[in-house]
């Protein structure tokens, strides 16, 4: 048998179950805590049903022992332990293309339409993931939610420069503005697939209304466009950029631009978790679609703890709808807070704080964690460069940063040592730094070849 996608999926009823925008800010927008908590109880235990039938699941549980049953609801979640990349990487380990957290076995299961992307690959082999088309439509329904929510109407014309291929991100955001937006994705990618003046000849000449990508790529489009064109970036005519601003300086990439700037949280497993809505007040969970836990880093004993509001902590992600891979309390080292208080925009699901770095990407230095994302911050402060840096750690004790100069009449010793200063000010810890020639550092950082540009070189025992 043969499977056909539009017989593999009622579409009319995954609209109801999971509105669409505009309907979506018509219901459940608005819905009570108690009229959300009970949606994601029903939909929790289906997926954990689901999660039983998964062999990662069934092997990981049995061995903490647990047993079908064990977990009645949300408020058993802690009883359920946390997994994250390594694991994922473990069971990749055993067969790479068809992990065991894939709940579909091609020699006993029926066919099913599916689709596979992967994560972006900057260490090792990427990820991969593949999705059914209920997995899929609930991420392009979501992916066309938070587009509307930041000011994407029908036939605006929204550039992507997300790399297109096996990561997920560019092919999804894809799906979601054709299907769920009724506006005009222009597939331009990566600096890789289009280079960098091409897609600004593009821009200018298709007049895009949006810019879809992260925003070091962002910065470098409207830099080459004032810089190497002589154009104004903000004479584009550009309204929105869609990015993931993580610690980058949100007014500074809007000035460049003279545009609006959104923030955006996901992953390849799952999509679009949360976003900014006009308010830019912190990012809304979408919470018909996930449970979000913000958890306190394993005790002696491995037990975590949910964090108070305000306060950071990882952020552990629950799907409410998948099915060829649920993930359950995957933990994503994604370091957030939970926002008090309500929107002014109105909107009732719980909001996180941007994202301040990951818990994996931290590097100890003298008994100081240093995020590159907090380097980068202090960088980009800095006008004498153009917001391109790269934290090198050599050893347990020393950490270089490279910093690009924004032109050739900086002075690199006196803008050295002024940035030295300010990372012992702002992070308690000597950080040596190297400014280096605009561009220098493309060819390590990935910004003209990749969406997700590396900012750590760990070079500890690599000699």
């Amino acid at each position: 048998m043969v499977p056909r996608y539009h017989e593999a999926i009622d579409i009319a009823a995954l609209c109801r179950e999971f509105p669409p925008a505009p309907e979506f800010f018509d219901t459940a927008w608005h819905w009570s805590a108690d009229e959300i908590r009970a949606r994601q109880e029903l939909s929790f235990a289906r997926q954990m049903e689901r999660a039983w039938q998964v062999p990662f699941y069934q092997r990981r549980w049995g061995a903490a022992g647990l047993e079908p049953g064990d977990v009645r609801g949300l408020a058993d979640l802690p009883k359920i332990p946390t997994f994250s990349v390594p694991d994922l990487r473990e069971s990749l380990a055993r067969d790479p293309l068809w992990p065991d957290y894939f709940g579909i076995d091609p020699e006993r299961d029926p066919p099913i339409p599916l689709a596979f992307q992967t994560s972006g690959g900057t260490t090792g082999l990427p990820r991969p993931m593949m999705f059914a088309p209920r997995d899929r439509e609930v991420m392009n329904i979501v992916t066309g939610r938070r587009l509307y929510m930041q000011g994407v109407r029908p036939f605006d014309r929204l550039q992507v420069t997300l790399s297109l291929g096996l990561p997920n991100g560019g092919l999804l955001a894809r799906e979601g503005i054709q299907k769920y937006t009724g506006a005009v994705p222009i597939m331009t990618g990566s600096g890789a697939q289009t280079p960098t003046k091409r897609q600004l000849e593009l821009m200018q000449a298709w007049r895009s209304t949006h810019l879809v990508g992260f925003p070091a790529y962002l910065r470098h489009m409207a830099l080459v466009a004032r810089d190497e064109l002589g154009i104004d970036p903000r004479s584009l005519g550009v309204r929105g950029l869609i990015t993931h601003l993580g610690l980058e300086d949100r007014a500074a990439l809007e000035d460049l631009w003279g545009a609006q700037a959104y923030d955006t949280y996901g992953m390849n497993e799952f999509g679009t978790v949360a976003c900014d809505c006009a308010a830019k007040d912190g990012m809304h969970v979408f919470e018909d679609c996930f449970v979000v836990e913000l958890l306190t880093p394993p005790d002696a004993a491995g037990a975590r703890a949910e964090v108070s509001e305000g306060e950071a902590g990882s952020a552990v992600v629950t799907t409410l709808f998948k099915h060829v891979a649920p993930m359950i309390r995957f933990d994503t080292n994604d370091l957030t807070a939970l926002k008090p208080g309500r929107c002014a925009c109105g909107g009732t699901h719980r909001r996180i704080d941007g994202i301040r770095g990951r818990a994996d990407a931290m590097v100890k230095l003298r008994g100081v964690n240093v995020f590159p994302e907090a380097v980068g911050a202090l960088v980009g402060a800095d006008a004498r460069g153009n917001g391109e840096f790269l934290c090198v750690v050599e050893s347990g004790e020393r950490m270089t940063v490279r910093v690009e100069a924004h032109d050739p009449g900086v002075d690199p010793p006196c803008f050295a040592a002024d940035l030295k200063r300010r990372f012992k000010e702002a992070l308690s810890v000597t950080l040596d730094v190297e400014v280096v020639q605009r561009g220098s550092l493309a060819p390590l950082t990935g910004l003209d070849s990749t969406s997700k540009v590396r900012r750590l070189l760990d070079l500890r025992g690599k000699s």
